[in-house]
C-alpha cells in the first residue's frame, strides 16, 4: 500500500480509501447501493486496515446517517487508535423534510457536524467535505462556517466534492484572501470510462496542490467485469436498479475489451485493471472502493499490486482518450514550441 499527501496538510493517506456507501442501506433509495449490517461492515473495515488502508469515507446522507453509525461502531469494536485512521465525511445533502435541512448554510453545517460526530462517536472529523455546490448559499458563507469548525477543533481538514473547476478556484481565492482554511481535497467521479475530470479539474489540482479522491472508479459497477458487449450484466447488479453514473456504453465496451485482454495477460480481473490504471494517474491521491463482500474487497485491494506495463498504459490511454474540445485543442496548438516535450 502506498501513501500520498493529504493536500498540503503534512498528513498521508492510503492510495485506497474504503467507501462506506454499502453500509446498512437505510429504508429507501440507499438499499440500491448496499445493505451490509454491522458484522459485515466491521469485517470490511478490519480487512481494509489489515491491508494498510488508513482512510475511510462516509457521508451524513448515506443510508440516512446509518453508514456513519456502523462505521463508528466498527472502529470501536476493532479498538482502532484514533490517530491511526483518517475519517472523512460530508455535508450538503437533504437530512430532513424542512426547508433548512439541506444545503451549505452556516446553520445546516453546524447542525450536521454535530450529528455526524454523534453518529460516528468521535470528537473530531479528519476531513469534512462539502458534498456539492449550493446555489442558495454564497461560498464565502460556507467557507467561514467550515473555518470555524477547524478553529474549534471539530474538523482537521476541509475538502469539496462535485464542484466545477471555477468553483473550486473561487473558493481557494476566498480562503487565501480571508485567511480561512482552504480545500485540500477534491472528491470527484473519475474512471477510465469517464475522463472528463482531466479537462479542467485535474490541471487545477496539480497547479494548486490538492489531492483527488476518486468516487465510483468502476463507473457504478459497469467496469466490474460483469458487463460486456454481449452481456448486459446480472439482474442483481447495482446498475440494474440504479443506472448511474452516466456512461457512454458503446465507447465503454471498447475500453472493457481492451482491459479484458490486458487482464487476461496478467491473470487478473477487469476491475483490477481499471483500478490500477486510475492509481497511476496524475493528481490521484486515493481511490475510494465500496465493496459488498470480502472477496470483492480483496480483488479491489489487489489492484495496488498490479504493475501495468508501459504498453498496457498506452493501450488504455488511447482507447479511452477524450475527444478534443475547445479551448483544449487551441491551448494544445498554441503550446507547441513553448512547452518542452515530455521525455520518453
Amino acid at each position: 500500500m502506498k501513501y500520498h499527501p493529504l493536500g498540503r496538510t503534512g498528513q498521508y493517506v492510503s492510495e485506497i480509501c474504503l467507501g462506506t456507501m454499502t453500509f446498512h442501506g437505510g429504508a429507501g433509495f440507499w438499499r440500491n447501493i448496499g445493505t451490509l449490517e454491522q458484522k459485515a461492515a466491521t469485517d470490511l473495515v478490519r480487512r481494509s486496515l489489515e491491508a494498510g488502508v488508513n482512510f475511510i469515507d462516509t457521508a451524513d446522507v448515506y443510508s440516512e446517517g446509518q453508514s456513519e453509525v456502523l462505521l463508528g461502531q466498527a472502529l470501536r469494536d476493532l479498538n482502532v487508535k484514533r490517530e491511526d485512521v483518517i475519517v472523512a465525511t460530508k455535508v450538503r445533502g437533504r437530512t430532513g423534510p424542512g426547508p433548512n435541512d439541506v444545503g451549505l448554510s452556516r446553520g445546516h453545517i453546524m447542525d450536521q457536524i454535530a450529528g455526524s460526530l454523534k453518529r460516528l462517536g468521535l470528537d473530531h472529523v479528519d476531513l469534512y467535505q462539502i458534498h456539492g455546490f449550493d446555489p442558495a448559499t454564497p461560498i464565502e458563507e460556507t467557507l467561514r462556517a467550515l473555518n470555524d469548525l477547524v478553529s474549534r477543533g471539530l474538523v482537521r481538514t476541509i475538502g469539496c466534492s462535485n464542484l466545477a473547476a471555477w468553483q473550486i478556484m473561487k473558493a481557494l481565492g476566498i480562503s487565501e484572501r480571508r485567511g480561512f482554511a482552504r480545500f485540500e481535497t477534491v472528491q470527484a467521479y473519475y474512471t477510465i470510462a469517464g475522463r472528463d475530470l482531466e479537462r479542467e479539474v485535474v490541471p487545477l489540482v496539480l497547479d494548486q496542490g490538492l489531492g483527488i479522491m476518486v468516487w465510483s472508479p468502476l463507473a457504478g459497477g459497469f467496469l466490474s467485469g460483469k458487463f460486456t458487449r454481449d452481456n448486459a450484466g446480472p439482474n442483481d447488479a447495482r446498475r440494474a436498479a440504479f443506472d448511474f453514473p452516466p456512461v457512454n456504453k458503446d465507447r465503454a465496451y471498447d475500453i472493457i475489451d481492451a482491459m479484458a485482454a490486458i487482464g487476461k495477460a496478467h491473470g487478473v480481473s477487469v476491475a483490477r485493471v481499471a483500478l490500477a490504471w486510475l492509481l497511476q494517474r496524475p493528481g490521484v491521491m486515493s481511490v475510494i472502493i465500496g465493496a459488498k463482500s470480502i472477496e470483492q474487497l480483496n480483488d479491489n485491494l489487489a489492484a495496488t499490486k498490479l504493475e501495468l506495463t508501459a504498453q498496457d498504459v498506452a493501450t488504455l490511454d488511447e482507447v479511452s482518450a477524450l475527444p478534443k474540445e475547445y479551448p483544449g485543442w487551441m491551448l494544445e496548438r498554441q503550446a507547441a514550441g513553448r512547452v518542452p516535450e515530455p521525455k520518453a
